[in-house]
C-alpha cells in the first residue's frame, strides 16, 4: 500500500509509532497529485507551504506533542479563505484574489498539525450539483462507466475525487443543500454535514449564510470523526457559531447501537425512486437492525416542501452575498470604454466575473426579495422551513435517535448529461439532502454499496442537533456491517 493510501487512523498511528514521517507521507500526496491532472481536482497546487508544514509536523512528533491531525496531508476546497493563497471560490471575479487573513477552520487544522497541498475546486460559490459550473473546468470523478466520464457531484466534487483517488488523505468540504454529502455518495467516500453552528464560517466564502456548514471528506467514519474534533470549535468572530464543548467524536465511536430507535421517513418513497435505490435503504436498515436497532416508521410532512423552499432561501441570500463582488476593492475589474460610469463597471464586471448558473441564482434571489413577492416567495419559504423543522423536531422529541435515508437519487451521472437540461432537473439531485440543511442539522452519507453498473452508492443517517457523536457512531456501524471496500480502477 501505498502512503498516499492511508486512512486518517492509520497515518496517525503509523506517524507517532515513528514508521513514517510527515514529510515522507507529504511527498507521496504530493506524488499522487501530481500525476492526477486529468482529474481536475487540485487547482491551486501549494508544495512549498507543504513541505514546511510536514516538516514543522516532524518536528512535533518527535517531542511527543501529536494531535490526531498532526503530519496529515489535506486538500482544503477553494471557498475557504487561506492566508496568502489564491481562494477564488471557482470564480472569474474573484481572479488573483489573495487573501491576508487565514478561515477558522483553516487555521484550527494547521494549529491541529495537519498539511495543506493545495485548494480543491469545486462548483463556482458552491452553487451546483455536478462540477461543471467551475472557472477551472469540471472535475472528473475517479470512477469511470464504460470509458464515459462522471460527475464526482457539487459543489464539493475536487474535495470527492482528490479522497477517492487517494490524493489526500481527507479534505474540507461545504454544504449548503448537500454538496458534501452527494459528492461523496458518488465517489464511494463519507462525507459529514455537521449541526449548524458546530464550525465556524469565518472566512468561508458565503452562498447562502443561513444554510451554509462545512465539513470533513473522508475515506472512514472514523476518519470523519477525528477531523472534526479538529475542525470544530467556538469561534468569537462568527456569531453563529455554537458555544458548545468540542467532544471527542472518535471515543463516541462504541459500535453499540442496541436500542437505539432508527427512524425511516415514509415521504422519503418518492415516485420514479430507482428500485436499486429502494433496495439499498431496505438494505441499509436491515444492517443497523441486524447490529441490535430498532427500526420505525416515522413521518416527516413537510418534506415535498423543502425542494422549492430551499430553491427560493439559497438564492435570496446568494443574491444579498454576491452584492459585495463588484471590481472595486479586489478580484477581477472589467475593462471600461470610453465614458462608462461607476454602474457600468459594476454591470460588466459581474457580467464577465459571474457563470451563468451564478447568475441565474441572484436574479432568481433578487427577484424572490423584491418589493411585491418577497411575501409571496421568501416569507412562505420561511415559514416552510420552520415547519420542516418542527417536523425533525417532533420525530426526535419521540425517541428516535436518528434517521436513515437515500443520499442520492441515483449513482453518478456522465458530465454534460444534465449541462442542456432544465436546470430543475439538476436540482433534483439534493432532493434527500436539502432538509437537514433547512432543520440545521448534522448529515453523514456513508458508501454501503455498488449499483449495477459498479458504481458506488450511498445512505444518509440525520442526526439529533449538536449529536455527532451519536451519528458518527451510528454510520461506522453502517459502514463495518456494509464492508465497502471498493476502490476506482486507476485511469488517470
Amino acid at each position: 500500500m501505498s502512503l498516499n493510501e492511508l486512512t486518517i487512523a492509520e497515518a496517525r498511528d503509523r506517524l507517532r509509532a515513528r514508521e513514517i514521517t510527515a514529510t515522507e507521507l507529504t511527498d507521496a500526496c504530493l506524488s499522487a497529485v501530481e500525476g492526477a491532472g486529468a482529474l481536475n481536482a487540485f487547482v491551486h497546487h501549494t508544495p512549498e507551504i507543504a513541505r514546511q508544514q510536514a516538516k514543522a509536523a516532524d518536528e512535533r512528533l518527535a517531542s511527543g506533542d501529536a494531535p490526531a491531525m498532526c503530519g496529515i496531508p489535506v486538500g482544503i476546497k477553494d471557498l475557504f479563505c487561506t492566508k496568502g493563497v489564491p481562494s477564488q471560490a471557482a470564480s472569474r471575479i474573484l481572479e488573483g484574489f489573495r487573501p491576508e487573513y487565514e478561515s477558522t477552520i483553516t487555521q484550527n487544522l494547521f494549529d491541529a498539525g495537519a498539511v495543506m497541498l493545495g485548494k480543491l475546486n469545486m462548483d463556482e460559490f458552491a452553487m451546483g450539483s455536478s462540477n461543471e459550473t467551475s472557472v477551472y473546468g469540471n472535475v472528473v470523478n475517479p470512477w469511470k462507466l464504460d470509458g464515459r466520464q462522471l460527475t464526482p457531484g457539487g459543489s464539493s466534487g475536487g474535495s470527492a475525487a482528490a479522497v477517492a483517488a487517494d490524493l489526500c488523505l481527507a479534505a474540507t468540504g461545504t454544504d449548503t443543500g448537500g454538496s458534501i454529502r452527494q459528492p461523496a455518495a458518488f465517489t464511494g467516500t463519507v462525507g459529514l454535514k455537521p449541526t449548524y453552528g458546530r464550525v465556524s464560517r469565518w472566512g468561508t466564502i458565503a452562498f447562502a449564510s443561513s444554510l451554509d456548514q462545512a465539513g470533513p471528506m473522508t475515506k472512514t467514519v472514523r476518519d470523519a470523526a477525528i477531523m472534526l474534533g479538529a475542525m470544530a470549535s467556538v469561534d468569537p468572530k462568527d456569531s453563529t457559531s455554537a458555544d458548545r464543548p468540542v467532544e471527542d467524536y472518535e471515543a463516541a465511536l462504541t459500535g453499540d447501537i442496541r436500542g437505539k430507535r432508527i427512524g425511516i421517513p415514509r415521504e422519503y418513497r418518492m415516485d420514479g425512486m430507482p428500485a436499486e435505490i429502494d433496495a439499498l435503504w431496505k438494505q441499509g436498515a436491515a444492517m443497523l437492525r441486524d447490529a441490535g436497532a430498532e427500526i420505525v416508521d416515522i413521518s416527516l410532512p413537510h418534506t415535498k416542501y423543502a425542494l422549492p423552499a430551499y430553491y427560493v432561501i439559497a438564492p435570496a441570500e446568494a443574491s444579498s452575498n454576491l452584492a459585495r463582488y463588484d471590481g472595486v476593492r479586489y478580484g477581477r475589474r472589467a475593462r471600461l470604454g470610453q465614458g462608462d460610469g461607476i454602474t457600468e463597471m459594476y454591470e460588466k464586471t459581474r457580467a464577465e466575473g459571474f457563470g451563468h448558473e451564478v447568475q441565474r441564482r441572484v436574479m432568481i434571489g433578487t427577484y424572490v426579495l423584491s418589493a411585491g413577492f418577497y411575501d409571496a416567495y421568501y416569507n412562505r419559504a420561511r415559514k416552510v422551513r420552520a415547519l420542516i423543522k418542527r417536523d425533525f423536531d417532533q420525530v426526535f422529541a419521540e425517541g428516535i435517535d436518528t434517521i436513515l435515508t437515500p443520499a442520492t437519487p441515483s449513482a453518478a451521472f456522465p458530465l454534460g448529461a444534465m449541462t442542456d437540461a432544465d436546470p430543475v432537473q439538476m436540482y433534483l439531485n439534493d432532493v434527500f439532502t436539502v432538509t437537514v440543511n433547512l432543520a440545521g442539522l448534522p448529515g453523514l452519507a456513508v458508501p454501503v454499496g455498488l449499483d449495477a453498473q459498479g458504481l458506488p452508492l450511498g445512505l444518509q443517517l440525520i442526526g439529533q442537533p449538536w449529536d455527532e457523536g451519536n451519528l458518527l457512531n451510528h454510520g461506522a456501524v453502517l459502514e463495518q456491517a456494509a464492508g465497502f471496500v471498493a476502490k476506482p480502477e486507476r485511469w488517470w
